[in-house]
């Protein structure tokens, strides 16, 4: 008997620095579905949000963390929505609290083609040691680490 809840999720993300919030979230779209689907941004979508690892070496990033798993796919991003709003076999996105908003856009999206709306599961951000969001951004500032250590 199968006690995954889902049969196809979809997951996206930056995954730039890859983090304890990364892991958290990405565990949580491989508990709940039987097979995961990682958007993660291209190169000039990443971009946007600044001095990034390329596509590639994020990818393979999440590839080498997911080496136990093979129920999984890894695709290149160009827009936030990805596959989700053309895939009718999706039943689920997990996505962080501040990338909710985009879901409910994908939602949106698909219910304006016929589509069903996908079941919106939102994980709470990972904090740091001070209390704040582990997030990318700090990692590249030199404020903490992956796992939310203080780097002095």
């Amino acid at each position: 008997m199968n006690s995954k809840k889902y049969s196809k999720v979809a997951v996206v993300g930056t995954f730039d620095k890859f983090h304890d919030g990364h892991k958290k979230l990405l565990s949580t779209a491989f508990q709940i579905g039987n097979r995961v689907e990682i958007g993660v941004t291209s190169d000039a979508f990443g971009g946007l949000k600044g001095d990034i690892d390329s596509c590639e070496e994020r990818m393979k990033e999440l590839k080498c963390f997911f080496s136990d798993k093979s129920d999984f796919t890894i695709v290149p991003l160009e827009d936030p929505y990805g596959t989700t709003i053309y895939d009718g076999d999706f039943e689920a996105i997990v996505v962080s609290e501040e990338t909710e908003p985009t879901a409910m856009e994908i939602n949106n999206i698909r219910i304006s083609k016929g589509m069903k709306p996908l079941d919106i599961v939102v994980v709470s951000f990972v904090l740091a040691y001070d209390g704040n969001p582990i997030s990318s951004t700090r990692i590249r500032r030199g404020e903490i680490n992956q796992n939310g250590n203080i780097i002095i």
